[in-house]
């Protein structure tokens, strides 16, 4: 019996964190329709989804000791992402909109730091946890690469459920820093350690408590 209400608790807290991802991956693309503030809500949501990647995929990733876990977390994601998003079909969006799964390469250096250091705890928080927040951000620039014309869709595909105030507008230059992904990366892969070192404490508290 212990068995399994460990294993259940286990999955549970995979598929809420999983979830929650996929609720980030969403707000993230969001960055498109904010034109006067895109490149500052492009760094701050990449480093959101960092995060969320780097914490999930790693509590799974040692709660199963096996390497590739963490790519198939991150395949998780994305098809929780792709089902969420297919729903926005509906409001007319286009496909290029939609879908860029730009979590399974970070996840995959993950996994690779793992195996490469022969699954070793720290060596996975530390090197795994910069290599996921320093390559994100870069990957995430697919998404306004495979975008057609981010101001062009904000206008030609407004959001039904936007108050007018919030409505899109000519960029009135909203940037912060002089690259955005330079920025995220850089703070994406402090915060990553962090959060990878929680993300296997959590595992730890998660057997702790099923014990008691």
């Amino acid at each position: 019996l212990m068995v399994w209400l460990r294993r259940c608790t286990h999955y549970l807290f995979i598929v809420v964190v999983a979830v929650n991802s996929t609720l980030l991956t969403i707000n993230a693309g969001d960055y498109i329709f904010y034109t006067d503030w895109a490149w500052t809500s492009y760094t701050v949501f990449s480093i959101s989804q960092t995060l969320m990647l780097v914490v999930g995929a790693t509590y799974y990733l040692t709660f199963t000791g096996v390497p590739g876990t963490a790519t198939y977390y991150g395949l998780i994601m994305t098809v929780y992402t792709w089902v969420a998003k297919g729903a926005w079909f509906a409001l007319g969006y286009p496909y290029d909109f939609i879908v860029t799964p730009v979590w399974l390469p970070s996840a995959m250096l993950l996994d690779l730091a793992y195996w490469a250091t022969k699954k070793n705890k720290h060596s996975l928080i530390l090197f795994g946890g910069v290599l996921v927040g320093m390559s994100l951000p870069l990957f995430n620039m697919v998404n306004l690469i495979t975008v057609a014309d981010p101001l062009e869709t904000a206008f030609k595909y407004p959001r039904p459920t936007l108050p007018p105030y919030m409505t899109p507008i000519e960029p009135q230059v909203g940037k912060f820093y002089n690259s955005p992904v330079a920025l995220g990366a850089g703070a994406g892969a402090v915060l990553s350690v962090t959060f990878a070192a929680l993300g296997c404490k959590l595992n730890t508290w998660t057997y702790r408590w099923m014990a008691a």
